[in-house]
């Protein structure tokens, strides 16, 4: 079984010194455990904070992209970089793992076009429009404020990624933003890293109306591996909210400078210890998959893990290498090797083809 994940947010761990050709102790992604997880494929997220201003935000993502293309470059052997689906498939056939882009937070495109075109042409396949918080393309699912959804540059951004066979993605997005692109694009649309409101309230999550409306207009939806979007109890035992608040500040410490032994050292000790806290399993993972296959069909869902990108994962799902223990959960609840491969991968590969053919 062969995993694409469509979202993982390992870029920026790039930046932050993760060395992906070792098998690192600490971190979720690098080439040897995507090898032993068997994954076919991953898109590396091009994350920028919201708290970056528009310039910051495109230097930023710029350098990302430079340390995925030297990364991928210096490990031929476990990965190569890859602009469509069948590149995909061709590289996950030759026993190595396709890297594709995504682009989280549309701040770097700033309010130009020709930015977008430019990180296409780098080969940025999908752009998430929002992360927590409102910028030029449109509201965010933590604040909403600004533009009641897709400002109007928001509306030409969904114009031109439809144009050039773009996705977009509506993780993050207000429920107006979501609603705005199911309206105004004429290709479908994907949520890459989401959950199920109805299982977990998080905001950030889907309702079943949004589920229901991306299976009609044949989108896809990448369940997110994230504890606190996953169940509503998550983080809220007095102890467990106390470490996560003190991995909030020892992590942003190490942002600052990762190349600092003290801050690294830090943050790998607190790593351990937000393991042994209270948190969701594999199990709360499949049953998400089992509501979103119900609401927006079969054909409709995947895995977006949000690996790199949460301070701690699921109880039995600690890096990617260990993807085979959700595909055993899913054959526990009776679904087919070929249903557990669709949700795997197939369903993404099979999204990002209609796109392309939606801009023919």
């Amino acid at each position: 079984m062969r995993l694409f994940d469509s979202h993982a947010d390992t870029p920026s761990q790039i930046l932050r010194l993760r060395d992906l050709s070792k098998d690192n102790r600490y971190g979720h992604v690098d080439f040897p455990k995507l090898r032993r997880g068997g994954v076919g494929g991953s898109f590396f997220a091009l994350y920028t904070p919201p708290t970056m201003g528009p310039d910051a935000a495109t230097r930023y993502a710029l350098e990302m992209i430079s340390g995925v293309y030297d990364s991928v470059g210096a490990n031929p052997e476990y990965a190569a970089i890859s602009f469509t689906p069948d590149e995909g498939r061709a590289v996950a056939d030759s026993g190595r793992t396709a890297i594709f882009i995504g682009m989280e937070n549309g701040s770097p495109i700033q309010t130009s076009l020709p930015l977008l075109r430019t990180f296409f042409r780098l080969g940025t396949r999908y752009v998430t429009l929002t992360h927590n918080g409102d910028n030029a393309i449109a509201d965010a699912a933590s604040e909403g404020k600004t533009w009641n959804g897709l400002s109007p540059f928001g509306r030409e951004v969904v114009a031109e990624m439809n144009r050039l066979g773009m996705m977009v993605d509506l993780s993050h997005a207000s429920d107006k933003t979501f609603w705005d692109c199911i309206d105004y694009s004429k290709a479908p649309v994907i949520a890459s890293h989401s959950c199920c409101r109805a299982i977990c309230g998080h905001r950030r999550n889907l309702t079943d109306e949004m589920l229901k409306a991306l299976g009609e207009k044949d989108g896809y939806v990448g369940i997110n591996f994230y504890p606190a979007f996953l169940s509503d109890s998550y983080g809220k035992d007095q102890k467990s909210a106390r470490i996560i608040d003190e991995g909030d500040e020892v992590e942003k410490r190490f942002r600052s400078d990762p190349a600092n032994p003290v801050f690294r050292d830090e943050w790998n000790r607190m790593q351990d210890k937000l393991l042994g806290i209270l948190r969701s399993s594999v199990k709360e993972v499949a049953e998400h998959i089992d509501r979103a296959v119900e609401i927006a069909g079969l054909s409709h869902v995947g895995i977006g893990s949000d690996y790199d990108g949460i301070n701690v994962p699921p109880e039995g799902l600690e890096d990617v290498s260990k993807i085979g223990v959700l595909f055993d959960e899913l054959s526990s609840r009776g679904y087919s090797e070929k249903e557990i491969s669709m949700i795997a991968g197939e369903n993404l590969l099979a999204v990002w083809d209609r796109v392309i053919k939606c801009s023919e």
